[in-house]
């Protein structure tokens, strides 16, 4: 279908999650992407692979991903892209991003230390490392040692924060690959990101480096993977407030949140999944049952669960206030309600874009509360979230920030 766009244009479509992507013909030969590449591949790469098609997903992304990614984040492309973004965390009301497990090469963090790094940047930008090739490459007792050279490469106003390391599970939500337990409707199976040994290696190396650790997770097959390795690993080595995060946590079951309570797991959710997932996947893949009690809020907050809300942007808008309003209403795109027992309220909603989320991070002592002895960040909003029609959260006016004591009013 892309080759009949062009023949001779280099085409790429990137799924919007960054999970996926096909090329046509130009493009395959623009990267040089042959057979014989591929065939120097590992065999858990070259599974999610079709050279026919020029589809890559998952792991198999890794191999196109360093031609594809250096010729799309070109300096004089994505540095317009990133005084965009700042205006938008901006014009959202943030005074500190957390990007876990995200692109943080070197060369990548140069560029946005160019625009992210200034004094002038209206926000903190903190960096989680992506343990998975670290915990591949190394010896285990070098795998610590050389992450944290990572560390040096953000400065000014971004910089990593240490002892804390993004693992991952199983597959992409908006592509259909999270690992499922009772399978998909129309019989295809889901990816792993990490293969289960893979991942058992890697989650063992950082947790007995003392290190918290974020999982990306989307099916409950894959959070399965995940608790199963916690529990072992708290069997083998207990560790107090070890504070492992389920990032995302798109499909659950009800035994699964009880279980990850009595672990001391804490969830970091995209509630934007139900929104804009719920309608059509009750239809395709996955069934009404399951797909109208994705991401399980209200059983969080009945556990007594730690939650925060994320927007893993772009897979979901970047705006606190909209994410709280996804969180407190759950109507989807198509104007219905998605599981209305997993509905929470807007002051756990509040909490959830504030201290809970700054106790994901470990850093409740320094931001996500108005007290006495933090950093003087403050949203500043026209009208009180916790007082308006649930309905009209996401359209409260911003009147601009205060960050570590600067007034930041909005343009």
């Amino acid at each position: 279908m892309v080759d009949e766009i062009s023949s001779t244009i280099p085409i790429v479509v990137m799924q919007r999650s960054l999970h996926e992507q096909i090329h046509n013909t130009a493009a395959l030969e623009y990267f040089d992407i042959d057979q014989a590449m591929i065939d120097g591949a590992p065999e858990s790469v070259r599974a999610q692979i079709n050279l026919v098609e020029g589809h890559f997903w998952e792991q198999g992304q890794s191999l196109v991903v360093p031609a594809v990614f250096a010729d799309l984040f070109r300096s004089a492309r994505y540095l317009p892209a990133l005084e965009k973004l700042e205006a938008y965390w901006h014009a959202a009301g943030s005074t500190l991003i957390a990007e876990p497990g995200g692109i943080v090469s070197p060369a990548l963090i140069a560029l946005q230390n160019q625009v992210f790094g200034d004094a002038n940047t209206p926000f903190r930008m903190y960096y989680i490392a992506d343990g998975r090739s670290f915990a591949r490459t190394y010896p285990e007792d070098e795998v610590i040692t050389e992450i944290e050279k990572l560390y040096v490469s953000a400065q000014g106003m971004t910089e990593f924060i240490p002892e804390q390391v993004k693992l991952f599970s199983d597959g992409a939500m908006f592509s259909q690959l999270m690992q499922m337990s009772e399978g998909y409707l129309d019989g295809h199976h889901g990816e792993w990101l990490m293969e289960p040994e893979v991942f058992a290696r890697a989650f063992r190396i950082y947790w007995d480096a003392g290190y918290q650790i974020h999982v990306h997770q989307n099916g409950d097959a894959g959070l399965d993977m995940v608790l199963d390795n916690l529990e072992a690993n708290i069997d083998r080595s207990p560790r107090e407030d070890h504070r492992t995060v389920i990032v995302h946590f798109g499909f659950s079951r009800p035994d699964q949140v009880k279980r990850l309570a009595g672990l001391g797991a804490i969830v970091s959710a995209n509630p934007f999944y139900p929104v804009v997932l719920a309608d059509r996947y009750s239809e395709e893949g996955i069934g009404p049952e399951r797909a109208q009690e994705m991401v399980r809020l209200g059983d969080l907050v009945r556990a007594d669960v730690s939650l925060s809300l994320h927007s893993d942007t772009p897979m979901a808008s970047g705006q606190p206030l909209r994410l709280m309003s996804n969180a407190v209403n759950r109507i989807t795109l198509g104007g219905n309600l998605a599981g209305p027992a997993q509905r929470i309220s807007a002051e756990r909603a509040l909490r959830a874009v504030t201290i809970d989320a700054a106790y994901s991070l470990r850093m409740e002592g320094e931001v996500g509360s108005i007290i006495p002895g933090k950093l003087a960040n403050f949203t500043v909003l026209r009208e009180n979230p916790l007082t308006v029609s649930p309905e009209t959260i996401e359209g409260i006016e911003i009147w601009g920030t205060i960050h570590e004591g600067r007034l930041l009013p909005l343009p």
